[in-house]
């Protein structure tokens, strides 16, 4: 059974569905790729095994005889840890997959907003043009509460419905997931009240109901 978690909480909620994201698209026979993760971890225990390395050697041999490479140790750890910040904020800049099926390379983005709980994809991927493979972006968005209940639980089916039908590179993976309502209605006025209920709901907000009409006020 899937895990509760905090409705009010953007990052949970992100995080949740960054982790479903993956398992989804491996299930349609993607091929994941792990090179930026793997990057990252063997940049952070690099600078790990300089550290321990350092400690070791003052701890045995003491500081006269170590202070040379310990100038050069600590300069290392340091354009390490430079280069890693580097990566995390510039190179992967928000991957959150990077997988290949068919020929077609897929690397899909995502982000938000503090205290925004909308969920931002952009999708990089190859689509065939005669001979060639040229590349395609697709930016997307959609509210948490199109596949989180209101009690917090994660709906699988809506979310992978909302992937399906806004990047044709998994569309065309999974045709049944696929929902013109959605893909082309980001936009559209249908259900926007009751999506605008739900933000409101989401960010803290209760509607109050009066005879003049109705008015919005803060929870709490």
């Amino acid at each position: 059974m899937a895990s509760k978690i905090s409705v009010y909480s953007v990052p949970d909620l992100k995080n949740t569905s960054d982790d479903a994201l993956p398992n989804y698209l491996t299930s349609l026979k993607f091929k994941q790729s792990h090179i930026y993760t793997d990057v990252r971890l063997a940049l952070g225990y690099t600078a790990v095994v300089i550290s321990g390395v350092l400690f070791y050697a003052d701890w045995k041999l003491g500081w006269d005889k170590t202070k040379f490479w310990t100038l050069w140790a600590v300069l290392a750890y340091f354009a390490i840890n430079t280069a890693l910040t580097y990566w995390i904020w510039f190179v992967e800049n928000g991957i959150t997959f990077v997988g290949e099926r068919n020929g077609v390379k897929l690397v899909i983005s995502t982000s938000t907003k503090k205290h925004d709980p909308i969920y931002n994809v952009t999708a990089r991927y190859t689509v065939k043009d005669g001979s060639k493979f040229v590349e395609k972006e697709v930016k997307a968005k959609a509210p948490f509460t199109r596949w989180f209940t209101a009690d917090g639980y994660f709906v699988a089916k809506p979310f992978q419905q909302f992937l399906a039908s806004e990047i044709s590179a998994i569309g065309e993976a999974d045709p049944s997931n696929v929902v013109e309502e959605i893909g082309r209605g980001s936009s559209h006025e249908g259900g926007a009240k009751d999506i605008d209920a739900q933000l409101y709901k989401l960010a803290g907000f209760v509607d109050q109901q009066g005879q003049g009409g109705s008015k919005v006020r803060r929870r709490g």
